[in-house]
């Protein structure tokens, strides 16, 4: 049973994940948790009413009630969750794989993750046991239309006085089914939009930003309309990528930090976590701003947590998640673009090129994320301990070493980390120079071998 992930369950429909498979899932979580009633939400999927509504039957077989909130993205779901009486639930959605995969996100009341070291295993041992009989009395379903609630939770984010236009790339996902209903809320906002359609089969390309040519359609439409900045959603709408109005694109990690020096100039000292593949930029612009900068493991379920543990108000990862404490600590693309407009809506800034606020970030130099298929991960890392045995490490994810100190020249630092998702070595490298990446990049390239698309 390949589906069950890290992070969530996912898998192929209906070769690795069926509606049999799914109904098994539905009645194995509810019996995890205890669960007296849970929401269940769906993407737009050609085959998400049907999963999901296998995952409902197993929830009432196992005595559960259902909440049934229909279409929803993933923050939507989430918003569900920690705002109304249950005790956790699920979005069936794959985020932004292709059309023919399908999946789910867990959950334990407050929106609380549910990730392979809390349950997603459990799940998976109980769907490979002996069915269990239905309960003695089945739950209830109820369906609940929660649109309106979730676009008026969001809007209160915003802090918008005079007009300001993006450029939206919905990529035919969630973000189209639950932005009209926000935008009309939010009168200052003059978005330009395109592949607004939630379409399950992602006909024009696909729903993941971090892809830069995924990103072309929104670099168009800035040209086109003068759009102060775009922002590109994934699938399920809880992941964005930002690019200025130039059309460059703006990293998660340099997003993190503008956002995160916005937060703490209006709002005083906080926590503030950060993925350990960020810019080092991201540490230094939390702390001249007066917060705590946390580095954390990557994956949702980690970041989450840390928030909670140290009190954490916001939170960015390299892979275009951004996480907010008074979003019931969970990551929204949506709250993140209206962070950005509410950021170039100031009245210091409403003058000043998006392009600007982000150039003082843009310091060092990243190789962005590469990756490798290894087969010996346990001798790759242990070769890499061995060359570059000189630096400063840790292993907090993957082995992290440092070279140098940050003004020197030839300062630079790498991570190599085993995916969590795929059968891959992923490295992120940064150095004071252009010159020191590539040859440093080069070097460990050299190491791990030819690296993959």
């Amino acid at each position: 049973m390949g589906v069950f992930k890290a992070y969530d369950i996912r898998g192929l429909v209906p070769d690795e994940l069926d509606t049999a498979l799914a109904r098994r899932i539905g009645g194995a979580f509810a019996r995890l948790l205890g669960a007296r009633r849970l929401v269940i939400g769906r993407d737009a999927r050609t085959h998400s009413p049907e999963i999901a509504g296998a995952v409902i039957d197993g929830i009432l077989e196992a005595g559960t009630s259902v909440l049934d909130i229909g279409l929803a993205s993933t923050p939507m779901t989430y918003f569900a969750i920690g705002s109304v009486d249950c005790d956790g639930g699920l979005c069936v959605t794959a985020s932004h794989n292709p059309g023919e995969y399908n999946g789910m996100k867990l959950c334990s009341e407050g929106a609380r993750p549910i990730s392979a070291a809390n349950g997603i295993l459990d799940v998976e041992l109980a769907c490979a046991a002996d069915p269990l009989p239905p309960a003695g009395e089945p739950g209830a379903r109820e369906e609940l239309d929660l649109l309106g609630a979730y676009a008026d939770h969001v809007a209160s984010f915003a802090d918008l006085d005079a007009p300001i236009t993006i450029a939206i790339d919905a990529a035919n996902g969630m973000a189209g089914y639950t932005l009209p209903s926000i935008l009309e809320r939010l009168p200052a906002v003059r978005a330009e939009c395109m592949l607004m359609e939630p379409d399950g089969t992602f006909p024009v390309h696909e729903a993941n930003p971090l892809k830069e040519e995924n990103l072309d359609g929104v670099r168009e439409l800035i040209t086109a309309t003068g759009a102060r900045l775009g922002v590109g959603f994934d699938g399920d709408a809880d992941r964005c990528c930002f690019v200025d109005e130039t059309g460059r694109t703006v990293p998660a990690d340099l997003m993190t930090a503008l956002l995160a020096r916005d937060r703490l100039a209006r709002r005083g000292p906080a926590p503030i976590v950060y993925d350990l593949r960020s810019s080092w930029v991201v540490k230094e612009e939390i702390a001249s701003a007066g917060g705590e900068p946390i580095r954390d493991r990557v994956g949702h379920s980690f970041i989450k947590a840390t928030m909670r543990e140290r009190g954490a108000a916001f939170a960015g990862e390299l892979s275009g998640h951004f996480y907010f404490a008074d979003n019931f600590t969970t990551d929204s693309g949506v709250l993140a673009m209206i962070s950005a407009l509410n950021l170039l809506g100031r009245e210091e800034n409403r003058e000043r090129p998006f392009s600007e606020l982000v150039s003082d970030l843009r310091r060092y130099h990243a190789t962005g994320e590469i990756n490798f298929r290894v087969e010996d991960k346990q001798a790759a890392f242990a070769h890499l301990a061995e060359t570059y045995a000189g630096g400063r490490s840790d292993e907090l994810d993957g082995v992290t070493v440092e070279f140098g100190d940050l003004g020197d020249a030839d300062w630079w630092w790498f991570n190599v980390r085993a995916s969590n998702t795929e059968p891959l070595l992923r490295l992120n490298l940064e150095a004071r120079s252009e010159a020191t990446r590539d040859r440093r990049r080069d070097e460990i390239v050299a190491l791990l071998g030819e690296p993959v698309a």
